[in-house]
């Protein structure tokens, strides 16, 4: 859209300035100048107004001092009456502008981004700087609204040298975000431009394991990029680090069941924590030490926390225990920052307390925002019966409705032998048949008609086990609804390398940690090697105590930098208000009997 504007170089862009602090030429139109008037007066004079196109520009102005004034619907009503051919190309693209601002409002980044595609956009350079910023800030606004994360990035770095004072200051911090927010695989600085810089320093951020190690390879990128202007105004985020590597932790205390219930998980999840503090030794960091408690014969929190304390422990991490961490988040505080292992059912508990786990919840977003991202609009849900269901249900529920989708149908799916009559259900099958018949009875003959099912379920939102899906998609495929997509949860994945199970799941897309999908991960192979079930079902349980291992020291980064965001091997992890670990977690698909890696959903 703006790329003419890529015409000029840094040497004229003063000579621009100067140039677009003038009236536009007569050919471009007059844009609308701030209004001494009210609406109603402006609507008034458009409606005396002698020419078509001084009504028009007065209610342009009244449209734009309607939006200024936050009421987004009158604006809309009143752009909606200006014939866009009366305007010209100037005043098309204050128009164009103007609209994907509403748009934007309606969250309706598509309908902004169609706007923007006007072809009066093509003069955008030749307006004034102010209408330039306006427009490419709301084209860089609608982009990443429509998870076109790159491409916004890329649109705020073009604007950057218009911008002065506290909008380049925005600009500036909003760049970061985007950038930091990429995953790694679209971070390829392939070019040695203000992009390119950018990217090597997420880059670099990201690779880097400890806090200490990311302010020296930030110190590092600097030293290599002294003009860029990250380098020059280094991100807020970024700066934040160094007064957080300034607190590390020397002493951990593990605090995990050895006996009960829980025995086999803590297990798992001790090995995958131990195998992260080995990896960081050999390479050359200097890890806190660890001590180990036993949580299933604690009698008193507070004992426990005494002793941890007499030990010079600075982070406990666990419990396990739902109990103990339900105990924990009804305290005003705790002695010791504490990473629990599981969630409490409240929502906040006292600062000291962070919470994390594999939370099923967290993928229900996630299929969310997957499907969201793939433009879809309408969903159905087949899910078990029982809490565990309802839950996942409420999760996937509460974020699809939250952004605009809608569930049409719903199925508890419990026995087996109901499963093809809850299938047809859902789809309406049953009253297709019932036309067909009536139709047959009316004519009197035999009638040739397949059923039909209903066409509004673009997908299926699934939460099942994988022997749950091996009964389902067979059934979808009987009854007509094989071409229906399935998003689902990790949980119809068993990770166990059977070919005919994976067949009988054929089509269906879910998401899953990044441990079980990518088996070239050095650490994944080096504790496989010495703990096979590592690459199992199992594997998750790992991933979790290799982050939970890894997050320790990022407590704090995540807490003061909520954009910010650590790659882990149960997925990518971020920190809520409530200070609970979320997880976005990469795709993958079965495909022809095998798992097939998809691309990663856009942030």
């Amino acid at each position: 859209m703006i790329a003419c504007l890529r015409l000029f170089s840094a040497l004229c862009l003063a000579a621009l300035l100067t140039a677009c602090a003038s009236s536009p030429s007569s050919s471009l139109g007059e844009l609308p100048r701030t209004a001494d008037a009210s609406i109603e007066q402006l609507l008034e004079q458009a409606a005396t107004s002698k020419t078509p196109e001084k009504a028009a520009l007065l209610r342009l102005s009244a449209a734009d001092l309607a939006y200024r004034q936050g009421n987004a619907g009158q604006s809309a009503q009143i752009l909606q009456q200006i014939p866009m051919d009366q305007l010209k190309p100037g005043q098309q693209v204050f128009a164009s502008t103007l609209a994907a601002e509403l748009a934007l409002t309606r969250n309706q980044p598509k309908a902004a981004l169609t706007a923007l595609s006007h072809p009066s956009l093509q003069h955008l350079s030749e307006l004034p700087v102010e209408q330039q910023v306006r427009t490419g800030i709301v084209h860089a606004r609608a982009l990443e609204a429509d998870g076109q994360t790159l491409a916004a990035a890329r649109e705020r770095i073009f604007i950057a040298p218009l911008l002065k004072d506290d909008a380049a200051s925005k600009n500036h911090e909003a760049i970061w975000a985007l950038i930091s927010s990429l995953p790694t695989d679209q971070l390829q600085p392939i070019t040695t431009d203000d992009l390119g810089g950018w990217m090597s320093l997420a880059i670099a951020v990201k690779n880097a394991g400890t806090l200490e190690q990311q302010q020296a390879a930030i110190d590092n990128w600097r030293a290599q990029h002294p003009k860029h202007p990250a380098a020059l105004v280094l991100p807020l985020p970024l700066t934040k680090l160094k007064e957080l590597a300034s607190q590390p932790v020397s002493k951990i205390g593990l605090l995990l069941p050895q006996d009960g219930p829980l025995a086999s998980v803590a297990k798992a999840l001790r090995e995958g924590f131990l195998a992260a503090h080995y990896q960081a030794q050999q390479a050359g960091q200097k890890p806190p030490a660890i001590e180990f408690y036993d949580s299933s014969h604690l009698t008193s929190l507070d004992d426990f926390y005494r002793k941890a304390q007499a030990d010079g422990v600075q982070l406990v991490i666990g419990p396990l225990e739902k109990p103990l961490v339900k105990q924990l988040s009804t305290r005003p505080q705790l002695p010791i920052t504490t990473l629990a292992l599981n969630y409490s059912e409240g929502e906040q508990g006292p600062a000291q307390l962070f919470q994390f786990g594999l939370a099923a919840e967290d993928e229900a977003r996630e299929v969310s925002r997957r499907a969201r991202a793939d433009g879809l609009h309408r969903a159905a849900a087949l899910v078990p019966k029982g809490e565990w269901g309802d839950r996942v249900l409420k999760a996937f529920r509460q974020d699809w409705e939250a952004n605009g989708g809608t569930v049409i149908g719903i199925e508890r799916v419990d026995q087996p032998v109901a499963l093809a009559q809850q299938i047809a259900d859902l789809f309406q099958l049953r009253q297709s048949e019932g036309r067909a018949k009536s139709l047959q009875s009316t004519v009197g003959s035999q009638v040739a008609a397949q059923p039909s099912r209903r066409q509004d379920i673009e997908f299926i939102f699934l939460a099942s086990t994988p022997q749950q899906a091996q009964q389902i998609k067979p059934t979808l495929n009987f009854q007509y609804a094989g071409d229906v997509p399935v998003y689902a949860t990790s949980h119809v994945f068993s990770a166990s390398g059977d070919q005919n199970q994976y067949n009988d799941m054929n089509g269906i897309r879910f998401c899953e940690t990044p441990w079980l999908l990518d088996a070239n991960d050095p650490l994944r192979r080096q504790v496989a090697a010495q703990w096979p079930q590592a690459a199992g079902s199992l594997g998750r349980l790992y991933a979790m105590g290799v982050d939970a291992y890894r997050l320790a020291p990022r407590l704090g980064q995540l807490k003061a930098l909520p954009e910010s965001s650590i790659e882990g091997q149960s997925g990518t992890l971020s920190m809520t208000s409530s200070q609970r670990i979320q997880r976005q977690l990469p795709w993958a698909q079965f495909i022809n009997g095998q798992v097939q890696r998809l691309p990663d959903t856009p942030r």
